[in-house]
């Protein structure tokens, strides 16, 4: 028997028969012989415990009479049902039971002796509302409807977790008020139904041990492990957990109660429709692939039960193999079936994942033991299949949400700041599909560009590009020295000969096509020599395995002085990239303008301002402004995050900073054919050659570019524009992020004269993160 007092019970509990009794007692009374002799031998001996009819309080007294107990509940618990009802008195609610059918032991026998009985989902707060409920139903006639039903989750032998639903019968249960129960109106009531949840108030209403509940009630259970697995199964698809292998371990512990196999495994094998492959699970990477085994993936037409599997896919059905042995011997793929059994499996169904045609991968149910799965109870996945197909099918579109999220993010200029006004026009054809595309175009918007570049990029990529090949061919001028020193032959003089006419070639000047000439030369006539060379001298075999060894995987080339040059590269672009996007996020909180970035050699931003981009509030010159402000202290923030990594940098650089300055406002337009912002007409278009063209610029008058190291140039046309940057370098200056400033013209560029030039030293500052200055904090310090 189980049972466990409640820390809190709105009852005093009764355990009475008193009801039986009574019948007992009509019986002994008729004239029915068979049954008046039992009843009347029954009762004398319920006559020596009176408290049987009287009321039992104390748990062991239901042990101590227990055989007793049992003749009086034998017409309520037929012998010839107990080995096959789940059935036993109990009081609703409560952790009291006993009397149970030999098919009720049984199964608590089967789940151990630690096994403790609880009903599912039932905590302390819903046990004494509940019991409340009960009194409004026994007492007060009250009718509810409690759609959720009741279940214990009980292991078998196998620690397989069942389910069975209770059902109680309280015909036999009577419930009084005692003198501190409160008396309930029909307002109480109506207060009581609306607020289900506050424990507080049903306590208020019905306090501890204010009732008194007499008699008994009958709990049935049915074995629900297969409906209750299902439910539960839904209820964890419609979660979206961060650890999809959380919802895989779920899956099979339904899996395994609803086949009952302790056992069983799961696992998953995608399609890759595009590439024509089986590929492991792309949204849970723990997730066991049977079919691909320890691959990462598998071919369609190159796996070994190619046609086999082709068919049953094709036909929809599951493909049951209920002895791998027997299968093998049947159908000839004794490959497929070996894989499988070196994974354990001996018994296994495949059931193809499709959903609108689309085939997305096959599930996988396995098993160690040989019959367990089979053609019969496959026909169980007909229950549970609808689900997985529309989770998988879930899994897959929130995948490429992400992919188009990502896309979007990466790939393509949709920022968010415009994205009202493509959804506009997308919704705008979607309920008008016969409408044509209206173009995008944002008229009135003020530009601004900036770029941190790396200073003599070209040069510099060039010359490390010189440095590996002259390294290559040198290594291999000494490796033919030392093959002839061994062998005399000409076609090694040839080699050597031809090398160094390379060499002096490359040395004297690096055309465009000298690479591809000499890697080409060097694999088609020079490395097929080399890997079949046998040499008698470890050192030339030496300087051979050598040179092998330094070969990058990819091109087949030395890439030493270049891997340098693209690490630290792709460093500066991803910390000056890190940088301006942090930086962006918070300049949209003050006014929300269009953003782009690019990488390059270096990294370039666009930003557009003005009111048809926001579509929202008024747009003032303020903003624009404080945007002006923000870009530059955002560009002395670049500077020396590069300042504090230039140390650490594998191939020396340097970088140049430089901001344009455009006074007039433009019109851009979105370009369908190359899914980009770019201005529109041909007065527009100046602002685009400025920028693609100024910062290779020289001083007037002079040599020397407009861009340095270590210093921010800003380039504008007005007298106005300056006037506007000496007030924001005046501010910085005195932040101490600015130092000595120049001013000169620029030389006159194709189409493009009479620009001039600021250029400003930057301050370097050892803190990792300075404070970015508004515009009205600036208007602030000059007032002051």
């Amino acid at each position: 028997m189980i049972f466990e007092q409640q820390p809190d019970n709105p009852f005093q509990i009764q355990i009475s028969f008193h009801k039986l009794i009574e019948n007992l007692e009509t019986i002994a009374q008729s004239d029915v012989d068979y049954r008046v002799s039992y009843a009347k031998g029954l009762l004398a001996q319920v006559a020596t415990v009176p408290e049987l009819r009287e009321g039992i309080t104390d748990v062991a007294q239901i042990e101590q009479h227990k055989t007793l107990i049992r003749y009086l509940l034998s017409d309520l618990f037929p012998t010839a049902l107990t080995k096959n009802e789940i059935k036993a008195i109990t009081i609703p609610f409560h952790n009291i039971t006993f009397n149970y059918t030999e098919r009720f032991q049984h199964i608590l026998n089967n789940a151990g002796p630690d096994f403790d009985m609880v009903i599912r989902d039932f905590d302390d707060d819903r046990f004494y509302i509940m019991s409340c409920c009960l009194i409004l139903m026994v007492y007060h006639g009250y009718r509810f409807d409690f759609s959720k039903p009741f279940f214990y989750d009980i292991p078998d032998e196998h620690n397989i977790l069942k389910h069975y639903r209770i059902l109680y019968n309280g015909d036999f249960l009577e419930i009084f008020p005692t003198d501190q129960a409160v008396t309930i109106s029909q307002q109480d009531i109506d207060v009581l139904i609306d607020n289900f949840h506050d424990v507080a108030l049903w306590k208020q209403k019905f306090p501890p041990q204010s009732w008194i509940l007499r008699g008994f009630g009958i709990m049935t259970l049915y074995d629900a492990t297969t409906e209750s697995a299902v439910s539960n199964l839904k209820t964890t698809l419609l979660t979206k957990p961060d650890d999809k292998s959380m919802i895989t371990e779920h899956f099979t512990q339904v899996f395994r109660s609803i086949f009952k196999i302790p056992d069983l495994e799961l696992g998953f094998t995608a399609l890759d429709p595009d590439e024509s492959r089986f590929v492991n699970s792309p949204f849970d990477k723990k997730l066991k692939s049977y079919i691909l085994s320890e691959i990462d993936q598998w071919e369609c037409d190159d796996m070994p039960c190619d046609d086999y599997f082709e068919d049953w896919i094709k036909q929809r059905k599951y493909l049951s193999i209920s002895d791998m042995q027997q299968f093998a011997l049947e159908t000839g793929q004794v490959e497929f079936v070996q894989m499988l059994q070196r994974q354990g499996v001996e018994s296994a169904i495949f059931a193809p994942v499709v959903k609108n045609d689309r085939l997305f991968g096959v599930v996988e149910i396995v098993s160690s033991q040989p019959k367990v799965l089979n053609s019969i109870n496959a026909n169980k996945l007909d229950i549970v299949l609808p689900y997985i197909v529309d989770t998988i099918d879930r899994y897959y579109s929130d995948i490429q949400n992400q992919v188009d999220a990502m896309i979007q993010n990466e790939y393509t200029t949709i920022h968010p700041s415009v994205y009202w006004k493509f959804k506009e026009e997308a919704l705008a054809h979607i309920n008008r599909p016969d409408t044509a595309f209206h173009e995008i175009v944002f008229p009135e918007v003020y530009p601004l560009y900036g770029q941190i570049d790396i200073k003599g990029s070209s040069e510099m990529r060039n010359a490390t590009t010189k440095e590996d090949i002259v390294l290559q061919v040198n290594m291999l001028i000494a490796i033919f020295e030392s093959i002839l020193r061994e062998k005399r032959l000409p076609i090694f003089e040839q080699k050597i000969f031809e090398l160094q006419d390379l060499n002096k070639t490359i040395e004297e000047r690096l055309k465009a096509d000298s690479e591809q000439l000499v890697l080409n030369y060097i694999k088609s006539d020079v490395n097929p020599i080399l890997r079949q060379f046998k040499a008698d001298d470890a050192k030339t075999q030496e300087l051979i395995q050598s040179y092998f060894e330094k070969l990058d995987h990819t091109s087949g080339t030395i890439y030493d002085a270049r891997k340098k040059f693209d690490a630290s590269l792709s460093v500066i672009n991803k910390k000056m990239s890190a940088i301006l996007d942090k930086k962006q996020t918070e300049a949209q909180s003050h006014y929300p303008h269009y953003y782009e970035r690019f990488k390059t050699d270096g990294v370039e931003h666009n930003l557009y301002i003005g009111h048809s981009i926001t579509n929202q509030a008024e747009f003032d010159l303020l903003y624009l402004y404080n945007l002006r402000l923000w870009q530059l202290q955002v560009m002395c923030d670049m500077e020396n995050q590069y300042h504090a990594i230039k140390p650490t940098l594998p191939y020396p650089m340097e970088v140049t900073s430089l901001l344009l300055v455009f006074n007039q406002p433009i019109t851009i337009r979105f370009r369908m054919d190359e899914k980009r912002f770019d201005v529109d007409g041909s007065y527009n278009a100046r602002y685009e050659v400025v920028k693609k063209r100024i910062d290779k610029a020289f001083i007037k008058g002079t040599e020397e570019r407009i861009t340095q190291a270590d210093k921010i140039t800003i380039v504008y046309t007005q007298q106005a524009e300056e006037y506007e940057y000496n007030r924001y370098i005046a501010f910085l200056q005195h932040k101490n992020r600015l130092g000595a400033v120049e001013y000169f013209d620029i030389e006159d560029l194709q189409g493009v004269s009479g620009l001039k030039g600021i250029r400003v030293q930057v301050l370097f500052d050892e803190s990792a993160d300075a404070k970015v200055y508004s515009y009205q904090e600036l208007l602030k310090e000059i007032e002051n």
